[in-house]
């Protein structure tokens, strides 16, 4: 006989293990690790949300185990013995996932003395006597004795129910017989004995033939197998203690009654402040979108609800087109995607562009598609004698869409605007104005998410976006955009604009919300323009020069290899680390060798370093090899194949949103990791030259980091060195080594510039006894005697690390936000390194401000004096220009004066930002 009642029973300590390894670290922004948190609760409410009103129960509770001791420790103290304890950035997070499931409006059942599985087995046998129907939310094969006709197991990861035909398929018997299988086969990870030798299958086959357990044991001299017998003889008695383990208990007393558990509607004045305080706001929404627009209006008045259905449209007419324009007129803003043939977007090509005005609507437009097929494998050979996709000839469509682009009353929004805007330009074609999500993201979350839509669109919409491959392929095989199907590229490239809608929509409220308008306003969007022209711009490189570099590279390779085999005795891979190893350490017999997990020795930089300080050779030797051997493949021989055929010359592409702290990174190639203290390295920069008549400019700030530390942590004696003048280094090795500044020792100074520029970074006196070849005592004795002198930098240091313990993240004298989750991590070493990177980020963040803000004013100055200089490059603290020969005189003065007054007049700095200015016919001779 049943009832109504439907009885869910979550095994809460399951969700909590599984929620911790299926999500990255993860800390909200005071630092409190909260990855399971955000794992547990993402998996609560899609169990909630996805039970539809067959399944819905009408009585639901979690269940958790409270410790690690029960009743079955006293029958067996090696119970569980071998468990590991949590992992330390689990353990707070228990407490929280308790008050998540009260957020949710749920019971939340635990008690000492008994596991999980003994108060879902009681709370189980309770309701099937009263026949009601069970459904027990857990894999846990130790729960698989509970399934019956109405107790059934549900895997939320595969939606997979567990009923009796899934038992006998994993036990090979039924539920009744899973607990004896279970005392003859035991279980190591909870430390149950069972009998040595006998598995899940021997035991089925044995319980089979003898009916039960007892008459198994009793009978187990008849058994022919000689190993089988004798275990089961010996081990009798385990088998029976075992037996007691396994059993779940189905009188756990002092529980709550089953009444008290009905389950009752999520409460938004319960969950959403949870959420809010957690920092979970993909999950805020889609619970608001879950609740309906009525709740949604009151508690988050923005448009983000997921479509039920979407509808994506391909256009291959002018009327259709028009049609899309007219709608993006009336909305006043659009989102904009363009699919193109490489993600270099100086050499890609434009194959089609999406649109979308609102959720769920979308569409997109083919311009350069060649042919219909469906298969990756066969679009490699280009036929010609395919028919052509239905299409609008490109310049048609684009001069149609041209004036909507350029409207100033119709927002463009974008994800990485800054690649759209760089590829039309090609095609004469401007995005303005706009928004782009990632920016957006990266003001917001620096240091808490990564920023690409995929990432973005799974964190805030819990959405997976159709992944390239699945319409390109992969590896050899993989396809250009312009020979995808045209069906399947609407869906992915229609796809694009309407996520990158949705996430406007969501994030960018929260700028207001949190007061980063001014950030995103002033240091990030505008920069998005002037980059664009930067990068179509470009920098000359002569290749020649690079290919004589390479082979001049090679033959002192040669040498140095040469050089290398007769130190060592015999020739080796040098580029192997673990030949290399065998040759300092075992045939030379150079002490201080260390293995590495793998059995080879440690060769890294930091190891040769050491014992090239110690005077061996051949270490020395083999970093020299190395530098060079990288120069050559990265640089040289790179940089010939990067040059634009079309334009000669090298354009790069700055990343906006790859760093925490605000500074600018280039890739493809990358320019700004060129050594320039190296002999080499500067040959690389006399490749990079201006056209004929025109002149290389490089404005580099003088020392900004520890001018802005001056200002920031007020130190008054270095504020006052830098307004008079005087040698910052030199003043320092004064006060700290009690020396007088005329006359100083070059290499007393060389230690008091390496303290000024190591305290930024949190140096330790390990790693200042290493940059100047000292002991440990001498360096840690210098940096005590430079912080007597400038308490102040230890008061900043303290001070700023509290900040961030306490808050989550530090800020930049413009108002940035950089989160650092590991400040407060229980790892040690990665506690350290929050610190450090907590104590430098407001100064290298605050930096990388004030050098955006010099970019973003750039451009109009120089237009503003009626000048053509081009600023090519931002490599760390310098830029880069080319500049007509007969301007130079009327220009230099310009840059130099926007880029030391950039911080105005948002900030007045305590101390001057100074800039000096060369000019060459390379960008070493300019530098």
């Amino acid at each position: 006989m049943s009832n109504d009642k439907h009885l869910y029973l979550i095994d809460g300590s399951s969700f909590i293990f599984r929620a911790y390894h299926a999500i990255r670290p993860l800390t909200r922004p005071d630092g409190t690790p909260v990855n399971a948190v955000s794992g547990f609760c993402n998996m609560l409410f899609k169990l909630l949300r996805d039970l539809d009103d067959s399944e819905r129960p009408s009585h639901l509770a979690v269940i958790f185990d409270a410790g690690k001791k029960t009743f079955r420790n006293d029958i067996y103290p090696e119970y569980k013995a071998h468990r590991p304890p949590a992992p330390d950035d689990l353990i707070p997070q228990f407490a929280i996932i308790h008050e998540a499931v009260e957020a949710f409006n749920l019971p939340s059942i635990q008690l000492e003395g008994y596991e999980a599985d003994d108060i879902i087995a009681t709370y189980a046998k309770r309701a099937e006597a009263e026949g009601s129907k069970v459904t027990i939310v857990s894999t846990d094969k130790d729960l698989m004795q509970l399934v019956s006709e109405d107790v059934t197991m549900f895997d939320t990861m595969k939606n997979r129910h567990i009923g009796i035909e899934e038992v006998v398929e994993k036990f090979g018997l039924g539920p009744e017989k899973v607990i004896e299988i279970q005392a003859l086969a035991g279980d190591s990870a909870d430390n149950i004995p069972g009998v040595p030798g006998i598995g899940v299958k021997t035991a089925a086959l044995l319980l089979s033939e003898y009916g039960d357990l007892e008459t198994l044991l009793e009978r187990a001299g008849e058994i022919k197998q000689n190993k089988r017998r004798e275990n089961l003889i010996e081990n009798a008695d385990l088998a029976r203690v075992s037996l007691e383990l396994v059993t779940l208990s189905t009188d756990v007393p002092d529980l709550p009654e089953i009444s008290t558990m009905e389950l009752g509607d999520i409460d938004p004045d319960k969950v959403l402040p949870f959420l809010e305080e957690q920092n979970f706001r993909s999950l805020q929404t889609r619970i608001l979108t879950h609740l309906g627009p009525d709740v949604s209006a009151e508690f988050a008045p923005i448009e983000n609800a997921a479509p039920k259905e979407v509808n994506y449209e391909t256009v291959t007419t002018m009327d259709a087109l028009k049609r899309w324009i007219k709608i993006c007129e009336n909305e006043r803003q659009v989102t904009i995607d363009t699919e193109t043939t490489s993600v270099n977007a100086m050499a890609a090509d434009l194959v089609g562009i999406s649109l979308s005005v609102k959720s769920g609507d979308a569409c997109y437009i083919p311009l350069a598609h060649v042919s219909h097929s469906d298969e990756p494998a066969d679009l490699l050979s280009e036929p010609t004698d395919q028919k052509l996709p239905d299409q609008i000839p490109m310049q048609e469509a684009l001069d149609l869409l041209k004036p909507m682009l350029i409207n100033p009353a119709i927002l463009k929004i974008g994800q990485n605007i800054k690649y759209d805007a760089l590829v039309l330009k090609k095609y004469d074609v401007a995005i303005t104005p706009f928004d782009d999500t990632m920016l957006i993201s990266y003001v917001l979350d620096a240091g808490v998410n990564k920023h690409s839509m995929d990432e973005l669109a799974q964190v805030h919409l819990d959405h997976k976006t159709i992944p390239f491959k699945e319409i390109a392929g992969t590896g050899k095989k993989q396809i250009t955009f312009d020979k995808v199907d045209v069906e399947k590229a609407t869906e992915y490239a229609a796809e694009d604009a309407d996520i990158t809608g949705r996430l406007h929509r969501l994030l960018k409220p929260r700028l207001v919300q949190e007061k980063m308008v001014n950030v995103y306003e002033t240091l990030e969007r505008p920069l998005v323009p002037v980059l664009v022209d930067m990068e179509y711009n470009g920098i000359k490189v002569d290749k020649d020069m690079l290919n004589r570099l390479s082979n001049e590279f090679a033959i002192r390779l040669s040498e140095l290899e040469s050089e290398i085999h007769d130190l060592a005795g015999h020739p080796f891979n040098i580029a192997s680390p673990k030949q290399l190893g065998e040759v300092l350490f075992d045939e030379m017999g150079i002490p201080g060798g260390k293995k590495s997990k793998t059995g080879a020795y440690s060769t890294g930089a930091d190891i040769l370093e050491k014992l090239a300080a110690e005077g061996h050779t051949l270490p020395e030797r083999v970093l020299e090899w190395r530098a060079l051997a990288k120069l050559k493949s990265t640089y040289t021989d790179a940089l010939q194949n990067d040059i634009n055929k079309d334009t000669g010359r090298i354009h790069t592409s700055y990343s906006l949103a790859a760093t925490t702290t605000g500074r600018l990174s280039s890739t493809d190639p990358n320019l700004q990791n060129i050594p320039i203290r190296s002999e080499e390295g500067r040959k690389i920069r006399n490749a990079f030259i201006p056209e004929k008549g025109y002149k290389l400019v490089a404005a580099d700030y003088s020392q900004i980091e520890l001018r802005l530390l001056a200002h920031i942590a007020d130190l008054e004696s270095l504020k006052n060195a830098f307004n008079e003048g005087i040698d910052i280094h030199a003043m320092t090795a004064s006060e700290v080594f009690g020396v007088p500044i005329e006359g100083m020792d070059p290499i007393v100074r060389r230690q008091a510039k390496a303290i000024n520029f190591g305290i930024i970074y949190g140096i330790s006196s390990f790693g200042l006894a290493n940059q100047l070849g000292m002991s440990r005592g001498e360096a840690k004795t210098f940096i005590d005697k430079y912080f007597e002198r400038f308490p102040g930098i230890r008061h900043y240091m303290e001070d700023t690390k509290q900040f961030c313990r306490d808050k989550g993240y530090v800020e930049t004298i413009f108002g940035r936000k950089i989160h650092i989750g590991s400040i407060n991590d229980k790892n040690g070493m990665r506690r350290s390194f929050g610190e450090r990177a907590a104590i430098n980020a407001p100064i290298q963040g605050s930096a990388a401000d004030v050098i955006r803000r010099a970019m973003i004013r750039m451009p109009d100055a120089l237009k503003d004096a009626g000048l053509n200089a081009k600023m090519l490059l931002q490599v760390h603290d310098e830029l880069v220009f080319e500049v007509p020969e007969d301007e130079l005189e009327k220009t230099t003065p310009i840059i130099t004066s926007v880029m030391e007054k950039a911080a105005l007049p948002a900030l007045e700095i305590s101390v001057p930002l100074t800039v000096d200015c060369g000019i060459g016919d390379n960008w070493n001779e300019a530098h």
